[in-house]
């Protein structure tokens, strides 16, 4: 089984096809499979070969992904931790905790104690598409998050300059709290911050195998993403 700890930085090539997994080595350090847009996921977790470890997403409709039906992504989800090289699965905070009323909350603590007894660590993942909150209410979100998964994500959205300042700043409180997390500001005044985050402890940056393929506003292409993270290191 491979291992992600999140010890250090993971720079994750986000992609819906696994086949592009050769493209993303020189620069990745794992691939986020995102299988609620890819064909045939489940074929194509069983037919991996690569170098790289899978950290596996299913994001659900109300989280702004395209997997609609909760029993079955999760079902999804729960068969792609047979396979060796996935090493994280991505669960939404608001399935896990239960805040969400169109969550199978159950099935989604089920799937996060299937995959801790395999060895694959939970990430525990809230986005906000429309704002940025406070910077004391993003540092709850991250310890609630970390409280529930391995790594606690939050994604929101930044229009000005000041959200993407409180997001570093509320990155800083929580590592400096003992949490693994890994934060971001989506959209172009938050850009900047998927190559900064890091210096301020985020554990996971996230970029597209293909520049046209991005998964969120505001993401570098892989390349451009590794560079930056490393010369700020």
């Amino acid at each position: 089984m491979t291992s992600l700890d999140f010890d250090s930085f993971v720079l994750a090539a986000a992609t819906d096809d696994l086949s592009a997994e050769p493209a993303a080595r020189d620069h990745a350090d794992a691939v986020e499979f995102r299988l609620d847009l890819a064909t045939d996921s489940l074929t194509q977790i069983d037919a991996y070969s690569g170098d790289l470890p899978l950290i596996v997403t299913n994001r659900a409709a109300w989280e702004g992904g395209e997997a609609d039906d909760e029993a079955s992504r999760l079902d999804t989800l729960n068969s792609a931790l047979d396979h060796e090289a996935v090493a994280a699965v991505d669960l939404e905070l608001g399935a896990l905790d239960g805040s969400v009323s169109e969550a199978a909350t159950d099935q989604a603590r089920e799937l996060r104690t299937t995959a801790r007894e395999a060895g694959v660590s939970v990430i525990a993942s809230v986005h906000d598409f429309e704002s940025t909150p406070s910077v004391d209410g993003m540092i709850d979100l991250l310890a609630h998050a970390s409280n529930e998964g391995d790594v606690g994500k939050l994604a929101v959205t930044a229009t000005d300059r000041s959200d993407a300042l409180a997001v570093l700043s509320a990155t800083h409180s929580a590592v400096e709290a003992g949490q693994t997390v890994a934060t971001m500001a989506m959209g172009t005044a938050g850009q900047h911050t998927r190559a900064v985050a890091p210096v301020y402890g985020s554990a996971i940056g996230y970029a597209p195998v293909d520049p046209e393929g991005a998964t969120a506003p505001g993401q570098y292409d892989l390349e451009t993403l590794r560079e930056l993270v490393d010369r700020l290191q």
